[in-house]
């Protein structure tokens, strides 16, 4: 009987480790791969664009994506956050800002050992992407340049032409500047600027081309020290001071509004002859909620150069990919010329790869395809984010009346040179 019943159970356990291992077998075939995709927003309602896209990729795999869309106002500290903590992305986006930062730390995998030479023909704005002695991102956002939008009925009301200097620019604004219910204050401006942004993104539209215009720029060319506070930055920053208290043609919101918001609320219902801001605003923005607005677009003014700004963000892999081959094919997934085709349906741009069909404004085409050089990136350089930052805040307190343009651009360059003698 004693040998009958060690006999069962040893049946017994035999078979409940088997099954164990079976479905510990099972368990583990069936958990998909996951790749953790961090992106901001380029338009509106991104992540019901990008979804279809993703899903072809996590079928022709079997694996999980899981896409997470960041606010750009803490952007780069989420990134930071994350790295720090072993919770960052496989596969995310970056701005020229932040790669010094996270390539000198090794969090961003150099992409040279991945790519061929098929991939350096197909990409458009491949170039852009090497930086700091390796091939660090693919772009996925380019030639989305800044530009100065005009009233054409405001421009033709005041016998002025479209301006081409800052001295053209600036009579064109004063004239336009009106109180137009004789109520005592102005109620139409020559220039709808805002500068209440909390964080340095409208760097991009309110300084960098109006200091290339000037023919300055933000590092000396050793990338050890910065230039924005020579003769031209401070011929810039003047300048821009100038436009509120010298010349009076912001409105007075002016530092509570960021440029989208002076486009909503100023621009788009006929109150300013001129705004700044995304050339793709004109489609995403005026022309769904002003359809009746009559405006053009001024690529670049002219004072001792042309120049205006457009990013080249790029898609990145991070270091810290679990399985880095299937993580850069999502990369090249979403780069394809079908999924940015699928993609820029919904978000127009212009194309990323040779092949894509310009889905971006017509009205932009010739200028895109012919004036690159005039449109142009930040150049890359160390401790991007703290010195924008910085130089943003600067600037605000000079536009707020709290300093002169001197004072503001010598604190913020006494700043980013000390951390780039670090």
């Amino acid at each position: 009987m004693k040998k009958i019943l060690a006999l069962i159970l040893s049946v017994v356990l035999l078979t409940a480790v088997t099954s164990t291992e079976a479905m510990a077998f099972w368990g583990k075939k069936d958990k998909k791969e996951k790749i953790v995709l961090w992106l901001p927003p380029i338009g509106e309602n991104d992540k019901a664009v990008w979804e279809p896209i993703i899903k072809e990729y996590e079928k022709a795999n079997n694996i999980d994506v899981e896409l997470e869309i960041i606010p750009w106002e803490n952007y780069s500290e989420k990134y930071a956050a994350g790295i720090a903590s072993g919770q960052g992305p496989d596969v995310g986006y970056m701005y020229a800002e932040m790669f010094p930062q996270f390539i000198e730390v090794g969090a961003v995998e150099d992409l040279t050992p991945y790519l061929t030479e098929e991939d350096y023909e197909k990409y458009i704005y491949i170039k852009h992407g090497k930086m700091m002695g390796g091939m660090y991102g693919l772009a996925l956002e380019a030639a989305n340049p800044a530009v100065i939008y005009y009233n054409k009925d405001i421009l033709a009301s005041i016998g002025e032409d479209v301006p081409v200097t800052w001295e053209d620019f600036v009579r064109s604004a004063v004239k336009a500047t009106k109180d137009k219910d004789k109520d005592g204050k102005a109620d139409q401006w020559g220039f709808s600027q805002g500068w209440g942004a909390p964080y340095f993104g409208d760097l991009n539209w309110n300084w960098y081309g109006f200091l290339w215009q000037a023919g300055g720029d933000i590092f000396n060319d050793d990338l050890k020290t910065v230039k924005f506070n020579d003769k031209a930055g401070v011929k810039t920053a003047e300048f821009l001071k100038d436009l509120k208290f010298k010349h009076d043609i912001l409105p007075p919101y002016y530092m509570a509004q960021t440029n989208k918001e002076m486009l909503q609320t100023t621009f788009g219902p006929g109150k300013s002859l001129f705004s700044i801001y995304l050339s793709s605003a004109a489609g995403e923005i005026l022309d769904r909620s002003f359809p009746n607005l009559n405006y053009g677009m001024i690529l670049s003014l002219e004072d001792e150069d042309k120049g205006t700004f457009a990013s080249v963000d790029q898609l990145v892999l991070m270091s810290g990919a679990k399985d880095k081959e299937l993580a850069f094919g999502l990369i090249q997934h979403m780069l394809s010329t079908e999924s940015m085709t699928k993609f820029h349906k919904h978000h127009p741009r212009a194309p990323i790869t040779k092949g894509e069909p310009y889905q971006g404004d017509p009205r932009l085409q010739k200028m895109i395809a012919t004036q690159e050089g005039v449109y142009r990136p930040l150049v890359v350089g160390p401790h991007g984010v703290e010195i924008y930052e910085y130089l943003w805040k600067q600037l605000q307190m000079m536009m707020a009346g709290e300093k002169s343009a001197k004072e503001s651009l010598d604190e913020a360059a006494e700043y980013s040179n000390r951390l780039l003698a670090k």
